[in-house]
């Protein structure tokens, strides 16, 4: 997909800050992804000019929506830890441009299957286990308990109310509170390490070297089950349970080997389980908002995945019986 750089001034700096980076004057870019924030991805060949014959990427990351300085210092924190990241050819802070090397057109998301996601996930443990092991700095965001609860209520907000429509009684709101309050204690309680908060076979590259991560400029301090169980219970693609209880427990083993700071099998299991609960029902008020307020509807077909995750887990625990019930009267309808 190529734009007409005259009826669009932000194609037009694009193209000819592209063209200047890479010493490429007749460089032609075409769009390469997107992503859920405001974020666009473009690809080029070069073939004159020091980057001569390389195929490059630029990352268009508008100043006025997408400040790109988050992305720069989150990477070169996980470089300097040893986990492998985009490497950066050039940068323009002021405009939002960025040239990235160019890792391909694949992510994990499109070339995992079942025969080969042991490996992958292997792979994609042990970037997890470098990213874990970088001390997080200490103005990086905590996942705290305002954070925590802000998510929580993009499921009230986006989903029950402006999706289903859905207003919810007295009772409804004290019962989903106290679920809350648990979910998010659970979450304070857990060994507390760098986060990446969307850590996924969407966000892996495969590489020589990696896999390389993506979309990390989110990352916080926070609760190590995390981002473990982002991987294995993804926003996009669904596991049988009995392979994402092999995969857990084997990033449990390995991260015992690491040295880090994860607790027993057992309470390893209880937390991922329970900040599962969290990040699915913020994913459902996300992929609601992404719908209604940024006209992207493709996001909203997958939610039925995560109501099929908590199915597995609500019923387990008593302490979340309210959430199955509001679940069981105003969503499960809702799907058929």
């Amino acid at each position: 997909m190529t734009l007409d750089l005259e009826s669009d001034p932000r194609a037009a700096a694009r193209a000819a800050w592209a063209r200047s980076a890479t010493g490429e004057p007749a460089l032609d870019l075409e769009r390469a992804s997107t992503d859920a924030g405001f974020r666009s991805y473009w690809r080029g060949r070069t073939a004159q000019g020091p980057l001569a014959s390389r195929s490059v990427i630029v990352m268009d990351s508008p100043p006025d929506k997408e400040d790109v300085r988050p992305w720069l210092r989150i990477r070169a924190l996980l470089e300097a830890g040893g986990v492998r990241v985009p490497q950066v050819l050039s940068e323009d802070v002021e405009h939002g441009f960025l040239l990235l090397e160019d890792l391909g057109g694949d992510t994990y998301l499109h070339v995992i299957d079942a025969d080969n996601a042991d490996a992958l996930f292997d792979g994609a443990v042990t970037q997890l286990l470098t990213l874990q092991a970088i001390a997080p700095p200490a103005e990086l965001p905590a996942y705290d308990e305002a954070m925590l609860s802000r998510e929580l209520k993009l499921f009230d907000e986006w989903f029950l109310g402006r999706h289903l429509g859905v207003t919810l009684d007295c009772g409804d709101l004290e019962n989903l509170e106290r679920v809350y309050r648990q979910l998010i204690e659970a979450a304070l309680a857990q060994p507390q390490v760098l986060v990446h908060r969307d850590f996924m076979p969407r966000n892996l590259m495969p590489a020589d070297d990696g896999p390389a991560v993506l979309d990390f400029q989110d990352a916080v301090r926070g609760p190590i089950a995390y981002d473990a169980l982002s991987l294995f219970k993804d926003a996009f693609l669904s596991w049988p349970q009995d392979r994402v209880d092999v995969w857990l427990d084997r990033y449990h083993a390995r991260a015992i080997a690491a040295g880090l700071p994860v607790p027993t099998l057992a309470r390893f299991r209880r937390d991922a389980d329970w900040i599962g609960v969290q990040r699915h029902l913020k994913v459902m008020g996300i992929f609601a908002r992404l719908n209604y307020r940024d006209g992207k509807p493709k996001y909203l077909d997958d939610t039925p995945r995560f109501l099929a995750y908590l199915d597995g887990v609500v019923p387990k625990y008593p302490e979340l019986a309210p959430l199955g019930e509001l679940l069981d009267r105003h969503v499960r309808p809702s799907f058929g």
